[in-house]
């Protein structure tokens, strides 16, 4: 049916043998071309384009990104579309008029080779754009979840979101080579064993990789956290897939493998929002030990570094060589490593002036000298010049 249409038009154009009668059928079909390329192409487009966008926005399950779209380039780019085929259509209709069907047959037959790969080469940007697109719905939509919830955090939504967009990009890549004719299978094939050549050169950075993944969702410290990983101890500054960061007290960046991470043992010391700590003091066996525990403690609640609640406790911790020893426990909240510091100093300088104030002896560590029994031991006479360690040594000298 269509090729006998175009046949009789065929026909119909060559029908025009005279001069008179080509000059003035080329001029119908350029005033046509004109008002049909210039004045009904665009009206009937921007009609269309209104009507499909006002239903698009009315509905209020429309993803903002696609309401904030540029509608007019859509617009732009179909009428110059049909403004190009209706010029192709009139400069091949004047061809025939003016007996040159051969050229115009030609033409219609390399356009029409041509054809599918114009179609290929659009349906690839659309499926592009079609996957950039999701991919902002996906991170709007992400984004909404993560506000929403407490069971994702921004770390965890922005490993979710690569891995999403990894894969829109990867089917989108598949789908246009698809369209492209090209043989997955082969391409399967030396991915599989592209994979097996990697994994088998790269099984640490693998082992951090899923491990990462393992951290992503276990979550034992997120970022800000003070923790100490494998006696490295600072602020988590960064966590990655492969890696984890964090800053020392003293400045230092120190970078631990997500793997070594996995196995070791981790202590969050901000989770809780508080931390305890302890500073031991030791006081002199003569002193009366609550007497000295009563003064250590009221010490503790002067102590403006610390925190009232849980108030601080002070416990007899063990029987030194010389000295008893009393644990102070405290607590300080939003912990890190300058408040810990802060709050140590704080306990120490206050119970060291209280203990002097009660006359409570903070004793230094004592040592008991004695001879052998066999020389007479050794004894210090008053008024002697000689000093205890000079009458040891000299009775160590007198038992050799």
């Amino acid at each position: 049916m269509q090729s006998s249409l175009v046949v009789q038009l065929q026909d119909t154009l060559e029908g025009f043998v005279t001069t008179e009668a080509r000059l003035a059928v080329t001029v119908v079909l350029l005033t046509a071309a004109a008002v049909t390329a210039l004045l009904l192409a665009p009206r009937v487009v921007r009609t269309v384009h209104r009507v499909t966008r006002d239903r698009v926005l009315a509905n209020e399950r429309v993803p903002v990104q696609v309401s904030e779209f540029d509608w007019g380039l859509p617009v732009t780019g179909v009428v110059r579309t049909l403004q190009f085929a209706v010029l192709i259509g009139c400069v091949l209709a004047v061809l025939v008029v003016w007996g040159f069907a051969d050229v115009a047959l030609l033409a219609v037959s390399t356009m029409a080779a041509t054809v599918p790969r114009i179609v290929q080469l659009l349906t690839t940007i659309s499926i592009v754009a079609g996957a950039l697109i999701g991919i902002d719905v996906l991170e709007a939509r992400l984004d909404e979840y993560a506000a929403e919830s407490d069971a994702i955090n921004q770390h965890q939504k922005g490993i979710v979101f690569r891995i999403l967009q990894l894969a829109v990009l990867g089917a989108a890549v598949v789908g246009s080579l698809t369209v492209w004719g090209v043989n997955l299978g082969g391409l399967l094939v030396g991915a599989g064993f592209l994979g097996i050549v990697i994994g088998t050169a790269a099984r640490t950075t693998i082992g951090s990789l899923i491990a990462g993944f393992v951290l992503m969702f276990s979550r034992p410290f997120e970022l800000g956290d003070w923790v100490e990983i494998d006696g490295e101890e600072g602020i988590v500054s960064d966590i990655t897939v492969i890696n984890t960061r964090i800053r020392t007290a003293g400045g230092e960046v120190v970078v631990i493998p997500n793997e070594r991470v996995a196995n070791a043992t981790v202590s969050n010391r901000t989770r809780l929002g508080q931390l305890r700590l302890s500073v031991d003091v030791g006081v002199d066996y003569a002193a009366d030990l609550e007497r000295a525990e009563s003064v250590v403690a009221d010490a503790l609640a002067d102590v403006s570094e610390i925190e009232a609640n849980p108030p601080p406790q002070v416990v007899p911790k063990s029987l030194g060589d010389s000295a008893v020893v009393l644990e102070c426990r405290f607590w300080i909240d939003h912990p890190s490593a300058p408040k810990r510091a802060l709050g140590t100093a704080a306990v120490v300088r206050e119970v060291k002036t209280a203990l002097d104030e009660a006359g409570i002896k903070i004793p230094y560590p004592q040592r008991e000298l004695s001879g052998r029994a066999e020389t007479g031991g050794f004894r210090v006479a008053e008024g002697n010049e000689r000093t205890a360690t000079e009458v040891a040594v000299a009775n160590g000298s007198d038992d050799d």
